[in-house]
């Protein structure tokens, strides 16, 4: 696909506080990316990881946002759980409640919201849970990051939100435009050459090709890596490096000052 000619802007965010504590390379991705979206503690973290990655984020000028999910510890959220509206977001709330106070704890603030695994997948096709997390979240938070095309944007900018569409840059797409079940061996990016023409392809050319090798148009606003993905540090240097090189400015997609 040739490029449009349109160089942006654009977010480069990472899933991270995902441990016991907080890991050196958490630490060292706050180097490389402009937003974070931290573990609240239901699939992973605790209020001690919080406070400490919100602490090294305002230390290297990087946005803060919550990662919430479905209350699964075990299956690190990423297990498809039916749970009852009210208890859904109950959970939502006590997670953005938790890291919001942790932050502020250090002097920062809470600046987006992004769902974690399985929740973030539900939200994009499931009327329901996206209705439920609009409305349990939008009180508190004015920013939600989403896959292009699901079904919570319109909730969500009815509800006063706006929606940053994201893009992911170490994992394989589908014919269907979304990501590749981690089940499926072929769900995972692992080299960090494909990682960055999949960030170059996203940000200039506007979309991805999927497995069967059709093009997905695609337009996106932040492009995410994943902490505890294997290589993780090394893939996020061969993202800035290629992006640097096609001329992209990396940059958050909000301001995260309080």
């Amino acid at each position: 696909m040739a490029d449009t000619g349109w160089v942006p802007v654009i977010d480069l965010n990472a899933d991270l506080a995902e441990g016991d504590i907080l890991g050196a390379v958490d630490l060292a991705l706050l180097e490389l990316v402009t937003s974070a979206s931290l573990a609240c503690g239901f699939h992973a973290g605790n209020r001690t990881v919080m406070r400490e990655a919100a602490a090294a984020c305002v230390r290297h000028g990087v946005v803060i946002g919550a990662h919430v999910s479905y209350r699964d510890r075990e299956g690190f959220g990423r297990r498809s759980l039916g749970v009852a509206p009210d208890r859904l977001a109950g959970d939502l709330v006590a997670q953005w409640e938790a890291l919001a106070e942790e932050a502020a704890a250090v002097g920062a603030t809470v600046a987006y919201v992004k769902a974690h695994g399985a929740l973030y997948n539900t939200m994009a096709v499931d009327d329901d849970v996206a209705g439920v997390i609009v409305a349990a979240l939008a009180p508190h938070c004015t920013v939600l990051v989403a896959p292009p095309g699901s079904a919570v944007e319109t909730p969500a900018r009815a509800a006063g939100m706006r929606v940053v569409t994201e893009g992911f840059v170490d994992r394989h797409y589908g014919t269907d435009g979304r990501l590749v079940p981690r089940d499926r061996p072929d769900a995972l990016v692992d080299d960090d050459g494909t990682a960055g023409a999949r960030a170059r392809s996203l940000t200039v050319s506007g979309g991805v090709t999927a497995v069967d090798g059709t093009w997905l148009p695609l337009e996106v606003e932040t492009l995410c890596l994943h902490g505890d993905h294997p290589g993780a540090l090394r893939r996020a240097r061969a993202v800035r490096h290629a992006l640097g090189s096609a001329g992209v400015t990396v940059g958050p997609f909000v301001d995260g000052r309080g």
